[in-house]
């Protein structure tokens, strides 16, 4: 995802062997809802675990719209990972009921989002960075 090329140098300084692949999906700041733009998937990730990373969680549907992704390319529901740093518990919920087979690791869970569906405090547009 978008932001999460931001994660990649310290996925690949402890694993180095790692393929990477690349899913582009950004939220429309009037509606909030996410919009793939981009996939480019290693041919054989059905048979991988996959680590999908991504800095901010704050309404979880550009997470939802990449496990759509990766599962329309045939990978299993038990073997996604999703990596992140800050969420909130409305993206967490949100996960949770969609795809409740989906490992969560998150670094924070913030207070929740506020009326722009951002993450309060939060740390801004990550994906901006």
């Amino acid at each position: 995802m978008r932001a999460g090329e931001a994660m990649e140098a310290g996925l690949r300084e402890c694993c180095r062997a790692v393929r990477i692949g690349k899913i582009l999906i950004q939220r429309d700041e009037e509606t909030a809802l996410a919009k793939l733009f981009y996939a480019k998937l290693p041919d054989d990730i059905k048979e991988r675990y996959c680590l999908l990373l991504d800095p901010m969680l704050a309404t979880g549907g550009s997470a939802i719209k990449a496990i759509e992704v990766l599962l329309s390319h045939g990978v299993p529901e038990s073997r996604i990972i999703f990596l992140n740093l800050v969420a909130s518990p409305e993206g967490l919920e949100a996960m949770f009921q969609a795809y409740p087979g989906v490992k969560i690791i998150t670094a924070w869970v913030d207070e929740g989002l506020n009326e722009q569906k951002y993450i309060v405090p939060g740390l801004g547009d990550f994906g901006d960075r």
